[in-house]
């Protein structure tokens, strides 16, 4: 009696478990086969290859068809569990945090920007400006020309700034990109609901869909930047392009507004209206603009940022492509994805192909954007390692550089105007570690880059190009950018070049000295 009544409650025990497992539907997206869901894996690895052979650095890649990711690949160091920066691609979240109070009715898209901000207004309001409203800042037709958002972010108070920026144009007329013009939608949010976006967005996006591990710059005030600076895994952007695909439904819940999602994605201004077929049939960025969407072609639509963070979305296709990466040429990017992708989705499953699904799943588990290659060691090396150099007066505010050498490691140590920090590179491998030391980024006003974040995920490797010129890569693998330092020693005298990736190189050393006393 005792044993039946025992088997009784366990399988009451397991019967209310699965009962909880069934009310608590998975936030993970499904994995299956390129076949399976009618596209070829052979033309994936065609992509890759192309990818690969030409001028753009991928660092992540992943396709999604049906809802279910069919391929996926990190190109070592970059890493699944790594967030990204999205730069530009943030504005598609920003516009969703707008969406969310409209549908929560705490804002209209036709209530004017002056209303949100009294105490920030310029003592004199003019017509242009009392017409400004939420919808003609959210589909980039503020009629400011030009883009305001370099001068507003030298700044404390942007939005003070920002309403205080003439308006040349009549709201709504004419389509000019305005990244500020997005931090005024972010403050808006803040100000109606009292938090930050991302926190306003954790319950209503994040949370449902599962997207964990993410940050969002700040600005002087607290508030998230808006236009930029949220970082977010690879699966993140793809959950948030599927919730998009999928009309604002997830897991069988309307997350979304169906009604948002399609406000938001359809075409509310032309850019360049005077351009000719010819030009705007060959480029994705005179397709339309949405609220913080960029219309495509093959009607499609994106998130965008700059250097290449894509999340595709692509309706006639139930597709979702999404791209990290820093590339200067953005629109050859998309034209790898419409030129090898696109034509390989079928409407049915194609036959299954194992032999070619597992090259493709070999092709992707072994992409990797190589370390400078091993070196020995030069006999210099010995004497340099432990000194200190004192650095001229120098636009970085860099003030010394110390090299330390074991075996084949090196260790780097600089003291500048924002404090000291150490950074351990390896010969002919990446050294992964962490630091609070600023790294190249596109938004160079400091009161604006990283700020509000932790600190910030770096691999470092070097190599010696001669006995006299040290090489050290230091890649910021949450963000698009790398920077390379070139070392060149001359007795007791240094002269250091310093080189973002996606700014040409400077023509004279960056830094210079010489052994400290």
């Amino acid at each position: 009696m005792t044993n039946n009544r025992t088997l009784l409650i366990i399988s009451i025990l397991l019967l209310a478990v699965s009962a909880c497992i069934e009310r608590e539907p998975s936030t993970s997206l499904e994995r299956s086969t390129p076949e399976a869901e009618g596209v070829s894996s052979a033309a994936i690895i065609e992509f890759v290859d192309a990818v690969e052979q030409s001028d753009h650095e991928f660092h992540s890649f992943m396709f999604l068809r049906h809802g279910k990711v069919i391929a996926e690949g990190w190109w070592d160091p970059y890493a699944p569990d790594l967030k990204h920066t999205m730069y530009s691609t943030s504005k598609s979240f920003t516009s969703t945090a707008i969406g969310f109070a409209v549908s929560e009715g705490l804002i209209s898209v036709d209530d004017k920007v002056v209303s949100f901000f009294r105490d920030d207004l310029p003592d004199s309001i003019s017509p242009y400006l009392a017409q400004l409203a939420i919808k003609h800042v959210i589909s980039m037709t503020t009629g400011q020309d030009p883009d305001p958002t370099g001068i507003v972010m030298r700044d404390s108070n942007w939005v003070e700034t920002f309403l205080a920026t003439p308006i040349v144009n009549e709201p709504g007329s004419t389509f000019l990109y305005n990244t500020l013009g997005t931090y005024i939608l972010s403050a808006i949010v803040s100000e109606v609901t009292g938090e930050a976006v991302i926190d306003y967005l954790t319950p209503r996006l994040f949370e449902p869909l599962g997207i964990t591990d993410i940050d969002w710059e700040v600005d002087p005030q607290g508030r998230n930047t808006g236009g930029w600076g949220l970082r977010i895994r690879t699966e993140g952007m793809a959950k948030f392009g599927q919730l998009f695909l999928q009309q604002g439904m997830w897991n069988g819940e309307q997350i979304l507004p169906q009604s948002w999602v399609q406000e938001a994605t359809s075409a509310s201004i032309l850019q360049s209206p005077e351009a000719p077929d010819s030009i705007r049939d060959s480029s994705d960025w005179l397709q339309g603009y949405g609220y913080q969407f960029w219309r495509s072609r093959n009607n499609a639509y994106r998130g965008d940022g700059a250097f290449g963070q894509f999340i595709i979305v692509m309706p006639d296709q139930h597709a979702v492509i999404v791209i990290t990466s820093e590339s200067a040429d953005m629109q050859g990017e998309i034209n790898l994805v419409w030129e090898y992708l696109l034509p390989a989705m079928q409407e049915s499953a194609l036959p299954e192909d194992p032999e070619t699904e597992a090259r493709l799943r070999d092709r992707l588990a072994g992409l990797a954007l190589r370390p400078p290659e091993r070196t020995e060691t030069p006999s210099q090396a010995v004497d340099i390692s432990g000194k200190t150099y004192s650095i001229a007066p120098n636009d970085r505010g860099i003030e010394s550089l110390s090299f330390a050498f074991t075996g084949d490691e090196c260790t780097v140590t600089e003291e500048s105007a924002r404090g000291e920090f150490t950074i351990e590179f390896a010969n002919g491998a990446w050294r992964h570690g962490e630091t609070t030391r600023m790294g190249p980024y596109l938004l160079t006003t400091a009161k604006a880059a990283y700020v509000g974040l932790p600190p910030l995920r770096i691999v470092g490797a070097c190599g010696w190009d001669d006995e006299q010129t040290l090489r050290l890569v230091l890649r910021y693998i949450e963000s698009p950018h790398t920077e390379t330092v070139i070392a060149a020693f001359d007795g007791d005298e240094i002269a250091v070049t310093v080189m973002s990736s996606f700014a040409p190189p400077p023509d004279e050393p960056t830094l210079v000295g010489s052994v400290a006393n």
